[in-house]
């Protein structure tokens, strides 16, 4: 996709914060140390568009990002900081299973891991979420210019003997894997309707 306007259009902590569900959602989740925001920022060619900081943690609401008024990408607080006060982090939990569960507008989940790492036991726990809620997701292992060659396919190797073999190795530094990322994308987005949720209904605004 040509990126030709990405701009970034609220945050949000409950559903009747969030947009209308008119227009297909790719939601970014992984650990608050993972790169999400370096990678919206990276697939968007906007540096700077979504909010990275060198302190894990900062992302503390869901923040909507709409793209050339098509799509919208969205960035989940990330899980499993412990620096962050425990306040903080049990107001995560209810705004990121909320907005998982039930929002009808979700065409896409981003799991975000580290591709210098073994699989986290808390990333194993959100596939196996998603996996269980029948939730369209691909899973993006990032800094991969941190390895060399032969240990990013030893790493490859190990990932995806656990999440599949369409984990797609990804660097917001040099944008290998991108193009990869946005096939996914447009194919979850061709694929996308809205979604009824039966356990509850969402109740968003209409601003």
């Amino acid at each position: 996709m040509k990126v030709v306007a990405a701009t970034f259009l609220k945050s949000a902590t409950a559903a009747a914060e969030y947009p209308p569900p008119t227009l297909p959602e790719v939601a970014f989740l992984g650990r608050s140390n993972v790169g999400k925001s370096s990678l919206i920022n990276s697939l968007l060619g906007v540096p700077g568009l979504a909010r990275t900081s060198q302190t894990p943690g900062r992302t503390q609401l869901i923040n909507f990002f709409e793209i050339n008024r098509e799509l919208r990408f969205v960035d989940l607080p990330g899980y499993g900081y412990a620096r962050v006060p425990q306040a903080v982090r049990e107001r995560w939990r209810p705004m990121i299973e909320g907005y998982l569960n039930h929002r009808s507008a979700l065409a896409l989940c981003v799991l975000i891991v580290d591709a210098r790492l073994e699989p986290q036991p808390l990333d194993l726990t959100m596939y196996e979420w998603l996996v269980a809620m029948s939730r369209r997701f691909c899973v993006v292992a990032t800094k991969a210019d941190k390895l060399s060659r032969s240990q990013l396919l030893s790493r490859l190797s190990a990932l995806r003997t656990v999440y599949g073999p369409g984990v797609v190795p990804y660097s917001a530094l040099t944008h290998a894997g991108a193009e990869q990322v946005w096939e996914v994308i447009h194919a979850a987005i061709a694929a996308w309707q809205p979604r009824r949720n039966s356990l509850k209904p969402e109740t968003e605004s209409g601003n």
